[in-house]
């Protein structure tokens, strides 16, 4: 997703356009990456010194709810990045170390389907984390 389009979902659900609204997206439109409300704050708090996490995490909560930011939890920490625009199903790898999102496409709820007979699965979320191949690298 980029920008315009988070723009046009905002605005068609009432939204108006802030500064404060239009910089976060531009960090999200930026990178690929996962990032965190401190990640944003660092960086707010030089254009918006009384900006506060609750700031932050009152329009990180109205971007996930209107499918303009994905969320994930890594190391007990909420992270956040812009939906994918990806028309197909799909799971993500995520490095632990650089933050890099590879796209994965399969999914393992076509194997644990048939292991939960007479379920009804309302919606899932499959997520692998580890070392992109550059990190692991730099490790050995």
């Amino acid at each position: 997703m980029n920008s315009t389009r988070a723009w046009e979902i905002l605005k068609g659900n009432g939204y108006k356009k802030t500064d404060k609204r239009e910089l976060i997206l531009d960090m999200f439109a930026a990178t690929d990456k996962y990032l965190t409300a401190r990640d944003l704050l660092d960086v707010l708090k030089k254009d918006f010194p009384g900006m506060s996490f609750d700031t932050i995490y009152r329009n990180l909560a109205t971007f996930v709810k209107l499918g303009i930011l994905e969320e994930t939890e890594l190391s007990g920490e909420r992270n956040f990045r812009m939906h994918c625009e990806s028309e197909h199903h799909h799971h993500h790898f995520i490095c632990m170390d650089c933050g890099n999102v590879k796209e994965l496409n399969l999914c393992p709820m076509e194997m644990l389907g048939e292991k939960l007979p007479n379920y009804e699965i309302e919606n899932h979320k499959f997520e692998i984390y580890g070392k992109c191949p550059d990190c692991k690298h730099e490790t050995v």
